[in-house]
């Protein structure tokens, strides 16, 4: 049985529950759990996911009973019991598909990270695209998803200069993670490659094309592939 989190109050509408301390993707795979039984349980409250720790939401007027304890220890013991005999594995069943476009103007640090691994380009390109990812968590931008799985053989550090824009939907690496770039942002990350998928479109009904705990695999494509889908993408 997995150990009870440790329970913060960060307001009278918001508790803090901490799994652990570091990145880890059993620890992760805890904290989606408990998000997916949370909102299995406790009706009308927002779960938001980080490596080691659940943030929750809600609405202290639902949780108020008069001569009562006060809202978020309500809330608290609640948690606590929802969360007994918590099951592994409750990550989400969806999988999806990353085309990207490696190497080039696409993925400028594509070489040097070659070179630091001290594999062929194709190499890198390979080993990337054969694990399968998790999204630990969505930060950083809107949208941003930052993916546990990598080839320990790839991670590298971030560049000791940052780009003041990054271009949107670059595959990058930083460290031990790999990540995709929503928008044109600034960055540090190891720009590897591109995909043309819309990472985040306030058009759509879930504007996110990732969500915390879904699993990803990426897909090497070539340039006529990439601006077919870039022209898709745009529609």
């Amino acid at each position: 049985m997995w150990p009870a989190p440790h329970i913060e109050t960060l307001a009278e509408d918001a508790l803090l529950l901490r799994f652990g301390e570091t990145i880890d993707a059993a620890v992760n795979a805890r904290v989606h759990a408990a998000a997916a039984r949370l909102r299995e349980r406790l009706a009308g409250v927002e779960c938001v996911p980080a490596y080691a720790s659940l943030l929750l939401r809600f609405d202290p007027a639902q949780w108020e009973v008069s001569g009562a304890m006060a809202p978020h220890h309500r809330m608290g013991e609640r948690v606590m019991a929802a969360l007994q005999d918590l099951p592994e594995g409750a990550n989400s069943d969806r999988e999806i598909d990353i085309p990207v476009c490696y190497g080039g103007e696409a993925g400028p640090d594509l070489a040097a990270l070659a070179a630091h691994a001290r594999l062929t380009r194709d190499e890198v390109i390979a080993r990337h695209c054969a694990a399968t990812y998790r999204v630990a968590m969505l930060g950083f931008a809107p949208g941003f998803p930052y993916l546990l799985g990598l080839d320990p053989t790839l991670a590298m550090p971030r560049r000791s200069d940052p780009r003041i824009s990054v271009p949107a939907g670059s595959v990058a690496i930083g460290g031990e993670q790999t990540g995709i770039y929503p928008e044109a942002l600034p960055g540090g990350w190891q720009l590897i490659g591109r995909t043309p998928l819309r990472l985040f479109d306030l058009r759509a009904a879930s504007p996110s094309l990732l969500q915390p705990g879904d699993r990803v695999r990426f897909r090497a494509i070539g340039e006529d592939e990439y601006q077919r889908l870039a022209a898709e993408a745009r529609r």
